[in-house]
Parts: structure tokens; sequence; C-alpha cells
């Protein structure tokens, strides 16, 4: 017998039974071997390929009451997570206090206080807001990763970069949900974290690097400038710059390996000597260790430039 066709809203990723109930698929149906039961009273077409949010709303459509949290919702917002928790792919639902606790395979139950705009929705997934759910990771990460993570949640970029960026929510954001939220755990962590947490890092490298910079008492370097030629255009748009001292970096991650990439990587080079500002390359190498290399390379390039330490970090209104 040839198997009724599923409703092209079911067939794209996970559903659940009560989703399937209400577009009056029948139960028969459910059972057939062209889904995949994941879990009691949810089901993924096999040819589905789901991935992200659409293999995960079904955990969200199970009742009116469950939400996804943790590093769950981190992922769906693009949160860099470090690789001490890669090997946690569990889904990471949660009730609010009073409803019954999230027991099912594969899934880390959570009971939290979530206030009425602590959540939210992404793609057909109930979840917790972006600052929220940086807050909650306040209780798993360490402060550096922390601050990374708010990094990656503020980050904007400008009409008059090559890839405008808007922010996903705002320091002030960050900071407001911190204040309702006194005695949760990792809350300490998180008032510490968002002091330090800056607009502008496109990747969690980049924060690293700056936080180097500033543990070793060197000046903090400015995100989000523009380096503009005598007629005022935008030419060059480094990951960090002082401005006082013209001196720029740019973090070269994985996708700098390649020919055509190490080609432009030279031309921005050179083009920002004749623009008068010194480049220094930071690669993944520099920041490892206790003493990372960046912290010399940054420093001697200051150094080059007439910073003396003790001096003052310089005005925020060069060119």
């Amino acid at each position: 017998m040839r198997r009724t066709n599923l409703p092209d809203h079911l067939t794209t990723g996970s559903f659940s039974l009560r989703a399937s109930d209400k577009a009056g698929v029948a139960r028969k149906r459910t059972a057939a071997k062209d889904l995949v039961t994941v879990s009691r009273g949810v089901r993924v077409p096999v040819l589905s390929g789901a991935s992200g949010a659409a293999a995960l709303r079904a955990y969200t459509d199970l009742d009116d009451a469950s939400v996804l949290v943790m590093l769950s919702a981190a992922r769906l917002w693009n949160v860099p997570l470090p690789g001490y928790l890669s090997g946690d792919w569990r889904i990471h639902l949660a009730r609010r206090r009073g409803f019954s606790f999230p027991r099912r395979v594969n899934v880390a139950g959570h009971s939290l206080t979530l206030l009425p705009d602590e959540v939210g929705e992404y793609d057909g997934v109930r979840l917790t807001s972006p600052a929220r759910t940086w807050l909650d990771l306040a209780s798993v990460l360490t402060l550096e990763d922390l601050v990374a993570a708010g990094d990656s949640l503020v980050c904007s970029h400008g009409p008059e970069f090559p890839v405008p960026k808007d922010a996903l929510c705002s320091i002030e954001e960050l900071r407001a949900v911190v204040g309702k939220h006194a005695g949760r755990r990792g809350v300490r962590s998180a008032r510490e974290a968002v002091e330090l947490i800056r607009v502008g890092a496109d990747s969690a490298p980049e924060t690293v690097m700056r936080l180097a910079l500033i543990n070793a008492n060197l000046p903090e370097p400015e995100l989000n400038h523009v380096v503009r030629d005598h007629l005022g255009r935008p030419v060059l748009w480094p990951d960090a710059a002082y401005r006082q001292w013209k001196v720029s970096l740019q973090y070269d991650g994985r996708h700098h390996g390649g020919i055509e990439q190490h080609l432009k990587d030279i031309e921005r080079q050179e083009k920002s000597l004749s623009h008068g500002w010194l480049e220094v390359r930071i690669s993944k190498h520099d920041l490892e260790g206790e003493r990372p290399a960046v912290v010399h390379k940054v420093r001697r390039a200051l150094q080059s430039r007439r910073w003396a330490p003790g001096g003052t970090e310089g005005r925020r209104d060069g060119s």
C-alpha cells in the first residue's frame, strides 16, 4: 500500500506527534519506516537531512512549556563554544519552575526561572534569548570563554564594512539580565565578564588576543576601527587597532591558509604600509601558553611607533 504523503511542514525536520495530530496525520502513518523515532513522541523523516533548528524544533513543540537552553540554545545563536564542551551534544531542554522536569533519552533536563522577555523563537524553535543564554553559560564556561561568547552576541559592523552585521543583543542587555538574577549560579563570573565584553570581535581568537594584551598591561586595542584614505574613503578594516600609533592587528584564522587568501593578506599588508599603518599578523600559535607570543609581537610593534609603558593610550579621534 502506498504511503500517504506527509504535510510539507512535517517533512523538513523533526516533528512531534502533537504536531502531526494537529495536521490530521494518522498515528499508523507516523509509525512507517520512512520516519525515525529519535525520542518519545518525536519523529524525523529519514530523507530530511535535518540539522540545527530543524532537527530540534519538535522538542519545544511537545508542550507549551519546553524551551531550548544552555548549549543547545547557544549553538542555534552561533555562540562559539570551547573544545571542552564539544562532546556534550545532548539536547538541553528546560521547563519553567513549577512544571515537571524534562526526562528523555539524550536530553539534559533543566528547571529554570525564566522571565517573559527571556524566551523567544528562532526558526520555529522556542529558546532562551541571546542574553539569557549567555547568562546560563556562565555556570559552565571559564571567564575568557564567557567573554568570547558575549563578544559574539554583541558583535556588529556598520555599513562601511565589507560585510555589515547586526548584533543579537547589546552589552546593556547582558548587564540587565545579570542584574535580574542575582542568586543564579555563575552570576559572579557573569558580572566580571560583562565588563570585559566589547563590540566588534568576529571570533573567539580575537577575544583571546585582546584579553592577553590587557592582562599583559598593554593598551587595549580598539575594535571596529575603519582606516580611510586621504579622501575619507574606507580602505582597511583591521581586527583591532591602536589609532595613536597606527598599529593594526590582524588575526589569521584557518581560512588564511589558501593561496588566494595569502595573496589578499599580502595586498592588505602593503596597503596598510602605504597608509602609514604597521600591520601585526597573529596566528593561533601566538595565542597559546601562559606567556603568549602575541604580547611580545604587539609590544615590539608599539615600541617601534614610540609607545612607552605608562604613557596614555591615545586619542580616540585619529584616522
